[in-house]
């Protein structure tokens, strides 16, 4: 990993075990184009974050590298209380290698905005897959777990259905049930709802509505749906250049933001709906 790798990483403060994301100084870029810079922020144990900004401002690459789909070129991701860029060896901090990423990464489950399903199984191995064979559980415990989680969205009828015969927000249903299988401890959003048709997307907010309702899951989202946002949020980013340009509760944020390009956004956002 492109992770600074000098001695002065030793003497970084430890990660802090009241956070459950903690992002310290982290810079990502793509040649000459800096998508954050320097980011630091703190998430705390089953803390409702929405991320809000345009096109290109890093809300993203946020959620890509706590799932290491990126790599970070600057600072430090800690997840729990264990550093998921970094480890120890030696005596001394480095860069973390693939065994360790993949044991921290356990604690994270996301749901993207294509819905990416297996579509040669059925909706219930779909589901009960992953846990069998990365968290080694029995197909017996797996199973009963993911029909329990296929009740909770809505979708005990279509166990034996497959992908193709599900609708798009069906489908969606079916891999947020998928990430929340894996009992992570940070649930990660990527605008969930974009490739859905209007009709369709009510009935995912209201999943992941019940989640947040009814879990101590932490929750990171990226939406463009505001009104989501202001219910399930306790707290909403408003990035812009690969910064957090404002942050506030949503009453305050929507209501009243004090930064001129978070209001001329929402402005923009609540237009398009």
């Amino acid at each position: 990993m492109a992770i600074d790798n000098s001695p002065e990483v030793a003497s970084r403060p430890q990660p802090s075990a009241g956070d459950m994301v903690r992002f310290e100084k982290v810079v990502k870029q793509y040649g000459d184009n800096v998508v954050l810079r320097e980011l630091d922020f703190r998430v705390a144990p089953g803390e409702r974050i929405t991320l809000i900004g345009p096109s290109g401002s890093g809300k993203t690459t946020i959620l890509r590298l706590l799932m290491t789909l990126e790599t970070c070129d600057g600072g430090r991701i800690d997840v729990d209380g264990e550093s998921l860029t970094h480890m120890s060896r030696g005596g001394r901090e480095v860069p973390a290698d693939e065994k360790h990423i993949r044991q921290v990464r356990k604690k994270i489950g996301m749901v993207f905005q294509q819905f990416n399903l297996f579509p040669n199984m059925k909706v219930l191995r779909n589901v009960a897959e992953a846990p069998m064979h990365v968290l080694g559980m029995p197909r017996a415990e797996a199973e009963t777990n993911a029909r329990r989680l296929l009740d909770m969205v809505g979708l005990a009828a279509k166990t034996d259905a497959y992908p193709s015969q599900l609708s798009g927000g069906q489908q969606q249903r079916v891999a947020i049930a998928r990430a929340c299988a894996m009992q992570p401890k940070i649930l990660l959003l990527d605008e969930v709802t974009s490739a859905l048709d209007p009709e369709l997307v009510a009935e995912v907010l209201n999943v992941l509505r019940d989640i947040a309702a009814s879990t101590d899951i932490t929750m990171l989202c990226v939406t463009h749906e505001m009104k989501f946002a202001r219910d399930v949020s306790d707290r909403v980013l408003m990035f812009d250049q690969g910064q957090i340009i404002e942050q506030a509760p949503p009453d305050k944020l929507f209501s009243d933001p004090d930064h001129e390009r978070t209001r001329s956004f929402l402005r923009a956002v609540l237009e398009e709906r």
